[in-house]
């Protein structure tokens, strides 16, 4: 009778074929041949599929969304055509496609098709082992963060050989390591005028980085160093639903420093029980280890400021992000422009935002410019983040329009010295 094991997925395997692979690799390898390719190995080729005949029902659903709400940019009316080049509908018919000449000649279809099957890898149940998250740093390896390849190869993540993995993880960890990219000690980001930081900007990530760096603090006293590094983040609702290992990957780059993320919004706490957001009078606390804890306030910022439930701010501890929040956006303008604004302001700590695109993000900045630009310092002139998302997007109210997340960032903060007349 033939012997089995199994592997440490549980999965059975006989024994006669493994040794037969065995020699198969031992004799590829002598030859200095590459091994076959894997059918689970995503390629182009075996991941496009056009969505409304896509083998995943989620995405077939997503092409009747299209068909239903969105229209066409030629004829206005609804869209009726899968465009053969992206598998994305697109247009009212093949007609208004061919005329559409701005679209033939962008770089649009491509992007779309790349849209295509980032969403089919996702959901081909093929192996994620770039999901698999090294854990804490050794001492003696230094992270840098000059762009994803080196973070991914000093921090010791798997190997992202392709596209795929790259969209995959870059999605996940995008929040964190915008964080830590901007706290960390050696920053891709540098003072003006060969980067954007403004001398604002550096007395604010200075006296954050001091809590940060107790080793380097010693001779000098200070309770900063024994309260926790607050991280504000207004508007949660993506960010606060990913997993704890995800968030971890912050704290591993400040190994000796306590970490409190508070996710502030209404739509901050998803039930997955219940399968929606739900409201609690009282923050939701998650700890996930001794180092790091979530903290969900399920109203808004401005509401909680005006209780007083976060104060005291101290600028060595507390931070605020806001990612993608739309402050020029006319859905969401005057959520953020008005009370919270402001009291956002009166923290006279750090606050820095992102946006979809250099133009998204200008737009929310002249809007806080335009309406408070006399009570705030930038702390950091729009730019583009090093650590944005790699994975494009889709509005499925617009199949025209992708992009990728937090790939521009600013920052500023309220004004802490007035000038006086004298």
């Amino acid at each position: 009778m033939r012997g089995y094991v199994a592997n440490s997925a549980g999965i059975r395997y006989g024994v006669g074929l493994m040794q037969k692979r065995h020699i198969m690799g031992f004799v590829r390898n002598a030859l200095g041949l590459d091994p076959p390719p894997s059918p689970d190995e995503p390629t182009v080729e075996n991941r496009f599929h056009p969505w409304d005949q896509s083998p995943s029902p989620d995405l077939r659903e997503r092409a009747a969304t299209i068909r239903a709400l969105a229209k066409c940019p030629v004829t206005g009316q609804e869209i009726n055509y899968t465009c053969p080049i992206s598998g994305i509908p697109t247009h009212h018919s093949r007609e208004a496609w061919e005329k559409d000449i701005d679209y033939q000649q962008s770089k649009r279809p491509e992007i779309l098709k790349k849209v295509n099957i980032y969403e089919h890898d996702l959901r081909s149940g093929r192996p994620f082992p770039e999901f698999d998250f090294p854990l804490d740093q050794d001492f003696d390896r230094m992270v840098n963060l000059t762009n994803w390849d080196l973070f991914f190869y000093t921090r010791g993540f798997y190997s992202m050989d392709t596209e795929f993995q790259l969209a995959a993880s870059t999605k996940m960890l995008s929040y964190p390591i915008t964080i830590g990219s901007v706290l960390h000690q050696f920053s891709p980001y540098s003072l003006n005028p060969k980067g954007p930081i403004s001398l604002e900007g550096l007395k604010s990530l200075a006296a954050l980085r001091y809590t940060l760096y107790p080793e380097q603090n010693r001779r000098v006293v200070s309770t900063a160093k024994d309260s926790p590094l607050r991280i504000f983040i207004l508007g949660a609702r993506a960010e606060a639903q990913l997993p704890g290992h995800v968030w971890k990957q912050l704290q591993f780059m400040f190994p000796e420093t306590q970490m409190e993320l508070h996710f502030v919004g209404p739509e901050s706490h998803f039930d997955r029980n219940k399968r929606d957001y739900v409201h609690s009078s009282t923050p939701i606390v998650r700890r996930v280890d001794e180092t790091l804890s979530f903290i969900y306030h399920t109203d808004f910022f401005h509401v909680l400021h005006e209780a007083q439930d976060f104060f005291p701010y101290d600028p060595y501890t507390d931070i605020f992000f806001c990612f993608h929040p739309g402050f020029a956006a006319p859905e969401s303008r005057e959520n953020w422009m008005g009370k919270t604004m402001e009291a956002l302001l009166e923290t006279k700590c750090a606050i820095f935002t992102t946006g979809f695109n250099e133009a998204d993000l200008k737009r929310d900045m002249a809007a806080v410019v335009d309406t408070y630009g006399k009570e705030l310092d930038m702390l950091m002139e729009p730019s583009h983040n090093v650590f944005g998302s790699t994975k494009w997007e889709l509005n499925d109210m617009n199949p025209q329009q992708v992009y990728q997340f937090n790939m521009y960032m600013a920052g500023f903060r309220g004004k802490r010295y007035h000038a006086i007349e004298v």
